[in-house]
C-alpha cells in the first residue's frame, strides 16, 4: 500500500516549503535562507533556517531537520502517506496509488469535499440573489454583516423545502447521506438535511468543505436554534474547529488564538478586528482541538464562560497546558453578553477583553475574591475559602504558594496561615467536599453512553441506526462510537479510533450484555433532551428579547413533551425514531406536508 514514486517527487518539487512552515512560525529572508523561531520547540531567538531553493529546513536549537513531507508529518501527526496526500491537496498534484483500494478512499474523502463545498456554494448564491432569502438577509444585516462579511464567510441559505438541494446537486443516495447533506425519507426519496437556515459552512484547518451549522430565523416553530451536520468520513466535531481555515495566519503571526462558543462571535471578532478566532462546533472544547491549536500558537485565550463547568474544567485545562506547552487565559466579557453582540455595540471594549485576558486560575480567583464579602471578618474568611479550593486544583506548588500570598494580602490574613490551610488540602474545606486522591487508570464509570456502547460493540445493528455521535458526551465514548459505526469491524474500529479507543473497545468486547438497543437509545435521547431543556432555561435568564424568550419556551415545551414520550413504552420507538428523523433533518419528526405525502 503507498504512493507511486514519480508522484512522491513531483509533490517534493511542487511544494513550497517556505508557504507551508509560515502557518506555524513566521520566517524572514536573510540572504538566501528564510530564518525564525523554531515551530518544533519554545526559544526567545531564531535558530530555525529553511533552505527554499532545496527544499529543507534545519534547527541549531533542537537538531529538527527534513524536507516538506517530514515537516507535515511532524506538525500534523500524520503517517507518510496522509502527508503526502496534504501536500499534493495544496499543489494540485493528482496522486496514483499501488493499491487501488487505497486510491479509492482517497477518492471518496474528495467526493465528498466536493460535495459539501458545491452545497456551501449553492446555498451562498441562495442567500445573494433568491426572493425567498430576503428574511435571512434583513436578518444578517440587522445583526450587522454586510455583503463583504456574508462573502468572506460564505453565508448561506437553505430554503425551506424538502429537497431543492438534493436535486440541484443529483448525489447518490450513499453520497448524500455521508456527506451529511441529507437523508432518504419514509417513501425512499433523498430529503434535504437543512431547511429554512441560514447556513454557515465549516471547513478544515486544510480549507476543504467538512459540513455545516445551520441556523433558524427568528419566529421559527423548529425547537433547534442550531443545528450542526452529522459526523461523517471528512467530518469529526472533536478535531474541527469553526474559522481555523481563515484566522491560522494571523494566529500565527499573534502567537495567539482566541476560542469561541458560536459562528457569530468568530464573524464578530474578525469584524473588530481581531481575525484569529476560531469556535467549536456544537460541542465542548476537546484535547484535540487543543492539540491542533498547538500548532499555531501558545496562547489560548478563552472567550466564554470557562469557568461554568468548574473543577473538571479546571483539571483539564492544566493539564492541556502543561502537556502541549500553552497558557491558556481568559477574556472577561460583560455577563451575559455573547462577543458577536459586543463587537456590534462595543467593538473597543472587546479588543480590551482580549488584550486584558487573564490567567485561567487568575480569572477564577478573581471573580471568587469580587463575589464575596470582604467587610466583615467572617466574610473574609468565607471568600479566602473559596478561592483556595480553586488555587488547590492547580498542579504547581510554586504557583499555588504566589496565589495563596495573593488572597492572603486582599483578604487581610495571615500569609502564614493561608499557606498553612492551602497545604492541608480540599478536605479541610467543606465547600469542595471530600478529596479524592489521584488514581491510575481504572475502568470506565457506568453511564448510559458506556452500556450503549456495551450494546454496539456486540450488536451494532440495535444501536447504531437508533443514535447519533452527538449524544454521547465523554470525548472517549464519542469518539468510541464514532469509529464503531464507521467500520466494518471492531479491527478495523481498533485501527480507525487510535489507542484510547482501542483499549475500551478490547474490554467491551469480552463484556456480555442483555440491554435492548431500543432502552439504551432511549436513555441517550432523554439525557440529551434534559440537557437542552436545562440550557433553554440557562439561556432564558438572560434573555431581554420577547421574541427569542417565546422561541426558547416554545423550545422548551417540545424537547419536554419528547421526554415523556420516551418514557411510555408504547409511544418509546415511535419517538427514538422521531427524534432520529428531527436531529438528521430540519423538521420536527411528527411533521408531514403534501409535499412529503404527495
Amino acid at each position: 500500500m503507498g504512493i507511486v514514486d514519480e508522484d512522491i517527487v513531483r509533490v517534493r518539487e511542487n511544494s513550497d516549503l517556505v508557504q507551508i512552515i509560515s502557518q506555524y512560525t513566521q520566517l524572514r529572508r536573510v540572504g538566501r535562507r528564510f530564518s525564525g523561531l523554531c515551530p518544533f520547540h519554545t526559544e526567545k531567538t531564531a535558530s530555525f533556517s529553511v533552505n527554499a531553493e532545496d527544499g529543507f529546513y534545519y534547527c541549531f536549537g533542537c537538531q529538527a531537520t527534513g524536507d516538506a513531507i517530514t515537516f507535515v508529518r511532524e506538525k500534523e501527526q500524520l503517517d507518510f502517506v496522509a502527508s503526502i496526500e496534504w501536500l499534493a491537496n495544496k499543489a494540485g498534484v493528482v496522486l496514483r496509488y499501488t493499491d487501488a483500494n487505497e486510491g479509492e478512499s482517497r477518492k471518496r474523502r474528495t467526493r465528498l469535499h466536493d460535495a459539501i463545498e458545491a452545497s456551501s456554494q449553492w446555498y451562498h448564491q441562495r442567500l445573494l440573489t433568491d426572493s425567498d432569502a430576503g428574511p435571512a438577509r434583513r436578518y444578517l444585516r440587522d445583526r450587522g454583516y454586510n455583503g463583504e462579511t456574508v462573502r468572506q464567510f460564505t453565508i448561506g441559505w437553505a430554503p425551506d423545502n424538502w429537497d431543492q438541494l438534493a436535486r440541484s446537486l443529483k448525489l447518490s443516495n450513499k453520497d448524500l447521506i455521508d456527506s451529511g447533506l441529507g437523508f432518504i425519507n419514509s417513501r425512499n426519496r433523498q430529503q434535504d438535511a437543512f431547511r429554512g437556515r441560514i447556513m454557515f459552512p465549516i471547513f478544515d484547518a486544510q480549507a476543504r468543505a467538512v459540513g455545516f451549522g445551520g441556523r433558524i430565523l427568528p419566529g421559527s416553530q423548529d425547537p433547534a436554534k442550531y443545528k450542526n451536520s452529522a459526523e461523517s468520513t471528512v467530518y469529526a466535531k472533536s478535531r474541527t474547529l469553526y474559522g481555523l481555515n481563515w484566522a491560522k495566519k494571523a494566529i500565527v503571526a499573534a502567537d495567539e488564538v482566541i476560542v469561541c462558543e458560536g459562528y457569530t462571535d468568530v464573524i464578530g471578532f474578525f469584524q473588530a478586528e481581531l481575525p484569529r478566532a476560531v469556535a467549536t462546533c456544537g460541542t465542548a472544547l476537546t484535547e484535540e482541538h487543543v492539540k491542533l491549536l498547538s500548532k499555531f500558537a501558545k496562547r489560548v485565550v478563552l472567550s466564554f464562560d470557562a469557568d461554568a463547568a468548574g473543577q473538571n474544567a479546571a483539571a483539564k485545562f492544566y493539564e492541556w497546558e502543561k502537556k502541549h506547552g500553552l497558557d491558556v487565559a481568559v477574556a472577561d466579557l460583560p455577563d451575559g453578553v455573547d462577543p458577536g453582540d459586543l463587537a456590534q455595540s462595543d467593538p473597543n471594549r472587546l479588543r480590551l477583553a482580549i488584550s486584558g485576558a487573564k490567567p485561567f486560575l487568575a480569572f477564577r480567583v478573581d471573580r471568587a475574591l469580587a463575589a464575596g464579602n470582604l467587610s466583615t471578618a467572617e466574610g473574609r474568611a468565607r471568600t479566602a475559602e473559596a478561592a483556595l479550593a480553586m488555587v488547590a486544583e492547580h498542579p504547581d506548588v510554586l504557583v499555588r504558594d504566589q496565589y495563596a500570598i495573593d488572597i492572603a494580602s486582599r483578604c487581610r490574613l495571615d500569609e502564614s496561615l493561608v499557606r498553612q490551610i492551602l497545604a492541608q488540602g480540599p478536605k479541610q474545606r467543606p465547600s469542595n467536599g471530600r478529596s479524592r486522591p489521584a488514581v491510575a487508570k481504572r475502568a470506565p464509570r457506568e453511564t448510559p453512553e458506556l452500556e450503549a456502547l456495551r450494546v454496539t460493540v456486540s450488536r451494532p445493528d440495535d444501536v447504531v441506526p437508533l443514535v447519533v455521535t452527538d449524544l454521547f458526551v465523554d470525548e472517549l465514548y464519542a469518539a468510541t462510537f464514532h469509529a464503531l459505526k464507521s467500520t466494518e469491524s471492531l479491527h478495523e474500529a481498533i485501527q480507525f479510533g487510535g489507542p484510547d479507543v482501542g483499549d475500551l473497545i478490547q474490554r467491551l468486547s469480552v463484556q456480555d450484555t442483555e440491554v435492548e438497543g431500543e432502552d439504551v437509545a432511549a436513555r441517550l435521547w432523554q439525557r440529551y433532551l434534559e440537557s437542552r431543556i436545562d440550557d433553554c432555561r440557562r439561556q432564558a435568564r438572560s434573555v431581554v428579547d420577547t421574541e427569542d424568550l417565546r422561541e426558547l419556551n416554545t423550545g422548551m415545551g417540545w424537547f419536554k413533551e419528547q421526554v415523556a414520550k420516551l418514557l411510555e413504552p408504547n409511544t418509546r420507538a415511535a419517538t427514538v425514531a422521531g427524534l432520529l428523523a428531527w436531529f438528521n433533518s430540519a423538521a420536527e419528526p411528527a411533521a408531514k406536508t403534501e409535499d412529503e405525502t404527495g
